[in-house]
């Protein structure tokens, strides 16, 4: 990357904030300027932003700086992802395998789901899911099974005033009739979408638990019709397998 795209402003906080290690945890204006070889002025507004956006906190004694609550919770963030990374990889992969259709792994952002993980399938048509990728959750099989999941004080407060949009002649846009189906999902313990994010495609989905048996995402195989239908109750089963062994490898025991 060239560095003429870079915001300098944001690669100088990056830069000021990898300054506190474990050995140093306070800092002060003067010795960042210092060490960034930046003016004291520049510093001084770095810090006073970060520290707005609770990424820096000031030692009421010192005056001097330290990391704010907000890169912890970053950090814990980052290490849930990678714990899930390191328990979905192998079943991931397995399922894909014994499917022969992209598999994947999501989780629930408010309405959306957002694709975490994912392996395509060997064949040449072939549904593709790029991580980062978001659809709406009540027409995938990972979105309903994260709302199926949710206390139902969060699950309310999703639906409550939610306009389902219809991305398809079949996707359910009634939320009574959502909800009846999300109850099914956490009674049988999978979700299907039948056609209903995308004409022509289908896909079964099973939830990922974590040593408290919280559901923390969904693992899926998406893939065409024609090639999904006749291998469904397989596909079921494979599908509800490689969740749970995902959720063993978190550390759940049912």
């Amino acid at each position: 990357m060239s560095d003429r795209t870079l915001l300098t402003s944001v690669r100088n906080a990056a830069r000021l904030l990898k300054e506190f290690t474990g050995k140093e945890r306070l800092l002060g204006v003067s010795e960042l300027s210092r060490r960034l070889g930046l003016s004291k002025s520049t510093v001084h507004r770095l810090v006073a932003t970060l520290a707005a956006e609770h990424l820096l906190e000031q030692d009421p004694d010192s005056g001097r700086y330290r990391l704010g609550l907000a890169v912890y919770d970053l950090s814990a963030a980052v290490a849930k992802q990678l714990d899930l990374h390191e328990a979905v990889i192998v079943p991931l992969t397995e399922l894909r395998n014994r499917t022969g259709e992209t598999a994947h792994v999501a989780v629930l952002d408010g309405r959306e789901v957002v694709y975490v993980e994912r392996i395509e399938s060997p064949n040449t048509l072939r549904l593709f899911l790029e991580v980062g990728r978001r659809n709406w959750a009540h027409c995938t099989g990972t979105g309903k099974v994260l709302l199926a999941h949710l206390p139902r004080v969060e699950l309310d407060r999703v639906l409550d005033g939610w306009d389902l949009p219809a991305k398809t002649p079949f996707t359910i846009t009634d939320p009574q009739l959502l909800r009846k189906e999300l109850e099914e999902v956490r009674e049988r313990g999978y979700s299907q979408n039948l056609n209903e994010s995308e004409v022509g495609i289908l896909s079964v989905a099973a939830p990922i638990r974590d040593r408290l048996g919280r559901v923390v995402a969904a693992m899926g195989v998406a893939g065409p019709a024609p090639r999904m239908d006749p291998q469904m109750h397989q596909v079921i089963y494979a599908v509800m397998e490689a969740a749970a062994a995902a959720s063993r490898r978190l550390g759940w025991r049912p």
